[in-house]
């Protein structure tokens, strides 16, 4: 979601230009183009950096995921895993393609479909992880058609909304080329209320990440209450442990995406400075969403997978000693009687 806003306030200030400027290749070795050069190829740096990171993931987590994933019976998470690891993977090679520089008459085209795939793909992702994020509070509240309904609901109203905020940009955004002392590079221009409604997007898909983590801790906490008055533990505790390790760091990298966001929303400003810093900011925004949406994400299901197939093993483990234990015990009964 912060991408497009990124992007947005990227091309303002790189390009004081009317925002319905006609479709047209725009050439120019004016030096007062440097500074939108240099963010523009810095920015290009923190894509390919982001990239890295996801494939490095990917290629590290593979043996895992053959294991768990494709080798298991299949189901909606592994379906959504699989969706989410892959859709990551084009994602964010479609990010640092768009910031590659093109040569030819079609930039201004190419570039806009890029950018179309990039926000739809956007969309779909976040709909995926909050349908692993709502299967994991129903199965931490135990079934309940109460929470299922309300996630569901806001679910559907918070992506609708973001739906049509996508079809309302894609429609009415248009692009061109521009080539700067040499450099190509691609222009979009946003209808004004864009940027309102891509912040309006953002804040809702917040307050309800916030719901869910606020529904997750008060489960938990309440779970292990239980558990010490009743003096339980065993497997009920270890499960409730691993699903707040696996999603501890997701909902960490939320946080900090919320904070930073937080920023770019109220002090839009920021962003539009060509400075060193504001640069570094959105290039590190880059980062930790593709870590928080295609690295965190799929660990998501990995971690509990993971869990499950150690329960499992080591249940066959003890299983099996019972049994040769049993057998020792009968043969021993045997010859004694004998």
């Amino acid at each position: 979601m912060i991408l497009r806003m990124l992007l947005t306030y990227i091309y303002q200030v790189c390009l004081h230009r009317h925002p319905f400027s006609t479709n047209m290749t725009v050439v120019s070795n004016d030096p007062s183009w440097w500074p939108a050069i240099i963010s523009y190829r810095l920015t290009s740096y923190f894509s390919v950096a982001a990239f890295v990171a996801v494939v490095y993931d990917w290629a590290l987590t593979f043996g895992q995921e053959v294991e768990l994933i494709w080798k298991q019976r299949w189901s909606l998470m592994t379906v959504m895993y699989l969706s989410v690891r892959y859709l990551g993977i084009l994602f964010a090679a479609l990010y640092m393609l768009t910031y590659s520089e093109c040569s030819d008459h079609l930039a201004d085209r190419y570039s806009w479909i890029m950018y179309t795939a990039l926000d739809w793909t956007n969309v779909v992702v976040f709909a995926m992880l909050w349908v692993i994020i709502i299967a994991w509070l129903h199965a931490m509240y135990q079934g309940s058609r109460k929470i299922l309904m309300f996630l569901i609901v806001t679910f559907l109203a918070i992506n609708t909304f973001d739906a049509v905020t996508i079809i309302m940009a894609t429609m009415d955004t248009s692009g061109e080329e521009l080539i700067l002392s040499g450099t190509y590079q691609c222009q979009f221009n946003y209808p004004k209320d864009i940027p309102l409604l891509d912040s309006i997007t953002w804040m809702l898909g917040t307050v309800w990440e916030v719901i869910a983590l606020c529904l997750a801790v008060w489960i938990v906490v309440k779970h292990f209450r239980e558990l010490r008055q009743h003096s339980a533990g065993g497997i009920i505790e270890d499960c409730f442990t691993v699903l707040i390790k696996t999603h501890a760091l997701y909902f960490a990298s939320f946080v900090a995406v919320s904070c930073i966001e937080l920023i770019v929303i109220f002090s839009p400003t920021l962003l539009m400075s060509t400075s060193l810093v504001p640069q570094i900011i959105s290039g590190f925004i880059q980062i930790l969403e593709a870590v928080q949406m295609f690295v965190l994400g799929p660990r998501l299901i990995l971690g509990v997978r993971e869990y499950h197939a150690k329960l499992v093993a080591d249940s066959d483990a003890a299983t099996g000693m019972i049994s040769i234990a049993f057998q020792e015990r009968v043969h021993i009964s045997t010859g004694n009687g004998v």
